[in-house]
């Protein structure tokens, strides 16, 4: 039912809480596409380079909120890490989360 009403309503994450509450924000895109724009203070790390990463980002003890171009690489992103034990939210593209964290 809850997945019913979350398609019927939309993503209802507080995105600016998390980042206030010190969630880490992770860019899932390539080096190339990060060094061309890019939420200030996110970390980069590529898609296919995630999973090996994960007992760094274990240590850090944060959540994290995954972003990319369109928001694909980074539900793949956060299905990986949530599987992990990782508290994750998928914040889809880059440019759209940044407006909803200003």
């Amino acid at each position: 039912m809850f997945s019913m009403l979350k398609k019927l309503f939309g993503n209802t994450t507080d995105y600016k809480g998390l980042v206030s509450n010190d969630a880490m924000i992770l860019d899932v895109r390539s080096e190339g596409e990060f060094g061309s724009g890019h939420i200030k203070g996110a970390t980069n790390i590529p898609l296919e380079q995630v999973k090996q990463n994960i007992p760094a980002l274990k240590k850090k003890n944060k959540p994290v909120i995954t972003v990319c171009r369109s928001g694909v690489r980074s539900g793949i992103a956060k299905s990986v890490l949530a599987a992990a034990g990782i508290e994750v939210y998928n914040g889809g593209a880059w440019n759209a989360l940044q407006q909803k964290i200003q």
